[in-house]
């Protein structure tokens, strides 16, 4: 079970680590979009969630307190979807189903680290693979 986790850590993780990259990396493109999207301070939120995505999914890859980087990841990424894709105020048919497709996207990585949130803090010092056990404790 040890391996599959692993696995899953691993594959979860590879959109959090490759959009945190680029937020940080492509600041001034990310923070132009999310400007486009009504975010205030839209540079210093760009490096913020830049940052709290490559923690977030460090910590979950490395399994070091990976129960708070899920909670990272979850912090980001569920009210993702309400800032930057309401389809709902999309015209363009295409537009909205673009936006529709990335809000479920992003709820449901949400749901999933939520799960992972959950898991970790249960498995407790169990679940190996990981460099440290988590930080909070489920019962």
């Amino acid at each position: 079970m040890d391996v599959l986790v692993l696995i899953g850590r691993i594959l979860f993780v590879m959109v959090f680590l490759g959009s945190g990259l680029n937020h940080l990396t492509q600041t001034r493109a990310m923070s132009g979009y999310a400007a486009s999207k009504g975010v205030p301070l839209p540079t210093q939120a760009t490096v913020v969630t830049g940052v709290m995505q490559l923690v977030g999914g460090l910590m979950v890859l490395l399994g070091i307190w990976a129960d708070l980087g899920a909670l990272l990841l979850a912090a980001f990424v569920i009210p993702t979807p309400l800032i930057m894709h309401r389809f709902w105020s999309e015209t363009d048919p295409a537009a909205r189903q673009n936006e529709m497709i990335h809000f479920m996207k992003d709820l449901g990585l949400g749901g999933a680290a939520l799960m992972l949130l959950a898991f970790f803090s249960y498995a407790g010092d169990d679940l190996g693979l990981t460099l440290t056990g988590p930080l909070f404790g489920i019962g």
